[in-house]
Parts: C-alpha cells; structure tokens; sequence
C-alpha cells in the first residue's frame, strides 16, 4: 500500500509540475520540452524518408507544397519559427502528417481524396494542428503517466500475491485503453479539427471544402470504419457536425483572409 500511495504521489508531481492549456482552453499534461519533441520529429522524418518512396513529379510536388507553405505561414513563431520541410512519399495511404520541428509528409494516395487545394487545405491544417497543440506531446507524456500507474498496480498485486494477478491486469490494460486513451485520442483529432479550420480560413483556403472532404473520406473507406467507441478518431459524420458547428466563425475569418492561394 505504501509503494502504491508513493506513486501516486509521484504521478500526482509529474502531472501538476507539467500542467498546459491547449489552443482550445483544455488542461494538458506535457512532460518533454519542445526541444525534445523536435529532435524526435527529425529523427522520424529522416528514418520516413529513407524507408519510403519520395515523389518525383515536379508539378504534385509543387502543388503540395504550395497549400503547406500557405498554412505553415499561420503557424505561431513560437510553435516553429523555421522553413517547414514538406515531402510528398509515393504511396497509395490516404493520409498525411505533420511533425514538431517543422515536417510535413503528404502520401500520394491523398491527392485522390482531396480533390482540390481547399481539401488539402483542410488535411495539411489538422495536421499541423495537432503540432501546434503538442498532442504528440501529451500522449508520450500520458503514456509515460500510465506506464508508471500500471507498473505500481502490478507490483501491489504481486507483493500481495492477489490471485488472478494476470486476468486483473490485463482488465486494467483493456480499460485504460478504452476509457482513456481512444477518448483521449478523438479528443485530439476534434481538437485538431478545429484548429485546422481556423488555419485554412485564415491563410484564404474555403473552410466549407472540410465538409466536402470528410464526406469524400466516408466514401473512400467505404464504410469499413470500427465502432466510434474503439476508434482513435471520430466518425466522419460527427467530424462533419462539428465543424458545420464553428464554421461561422471560420468562415468570417476566410472572408477578412487578404489572402486567395492559388495552388495548382
């Protein structure tokens, strides 16, 4: 019980020494410094763009890069003040991502979802999204979170030799994984979301397009989608209501824009 009530206290420290805000008002935890963050986001995109294929058309390249560069141009100098390096991997994914330390990978497979510079639009933005709310930074932090809090119960368990130990833990597995961490990480995707609008709309691309894209993914997977409680991300259609719900304020943003990219 003592060695139980000691890591508690220590989870406890961790947690409120390393409290944060996200952009939308919610409480983080964030245990890694940004410099940290970023030298694991180069050392990933280094070992990505040594195992996979890298585009070779110049005028995909280019039309990619032209929508990051729009969006990246609304990034706070104190997410990342450099010049993101955005590539495009040869590869039928539908899917993209973006990394802290100024990375951007976009798969081809995309390109046939999006089907205009908007859609893009509204991918590249969620994804930096997720960079500019330090989601990979609160996961690895709630993850270490959880390690230690597993480990403690595992130990009380074994020094008190509780019958069952094993099924018990593997219980706990489960209902951290579902009670916590797959709500944590729609959490995020809808947070993302939202972010990603506002970028969009702020750097001139239509935020009405991430409608329009969200209905073209539902398309595409066909339908093959786990049930929104076992899933990581939100159902399409609960991604389409929300942000049918801030697009108001989006799109009164893309209309003050100076900005009209034209990517192509």
């Amino acid at each position: 019980m003592k060695l139980k009530l000691a890591v508690t206290a220590i989870v406890t420290a961790l947690a409120l020494s390393s409290c944060a805000t996200s952009p939308t008002g919610r409480n983080q935890v964030l245990l890694y410094s940004e410099g940290q963050l970023a030298q694991m986001g180069d050392q990933a995109f280094t070992g990505m763009k040594e195992e996979l294929k890298i585009s070779n058309k110049p005028v995909q390249n280019s039309y990619v890069e032209c929508v990051a560069k729009a969006i990246t141009a609304q990034v706070p100098a104190s997410v990342f003040d450099g010049v993101w390096e955005v590539v495009v991997f040869d590869d039928e994914q539908v899917n993209a991502f973006a990394l802290p330390g100024g990375k951007i990978g976009v798969y081809t497979g995309l390109l046939n979802v999006a089907q205009n510079q908007d859609q893009l639009a509204a991918v590249i933005g969620h994804e930096v999204g997720h960079v500019i709310a330090e989601h990979g930074n609160e996961r690895m932090s709630q993850s270490t979170l959880i390690n230690i809090g597993t480990q403690a119960v595992g130990q009380v368990l074994a020094a008190n030799e509780v019958s069952q130990s094993g099924p018990i833990m593997a219980a706990i597995g489960l209902g951290v994984q579902v009670g916590v961490q797959l709500p944590f990480s729609r959490t995020h995707e809808s947070e993302a979301d939202l972010i990603g609008l506002q970028l969009m709309a702020r750097s001139g691309f239509d935020p009405r397009q991430s409608v329009d894209l969200w209905q073209n993914m539902e398309a595409a997977s066909s339908g093959n989608r786990p049930m929104e409680l076992l899933s990581t991300h939100p159902a399409p259609q609960t991604r389409i209501e929300n942000l049918k719900a801030n697009m108001s304020s989006a799109f009164t943003d893309f209309q003050s824009s100076s900005s009209r990219p034209r990517c192509s």
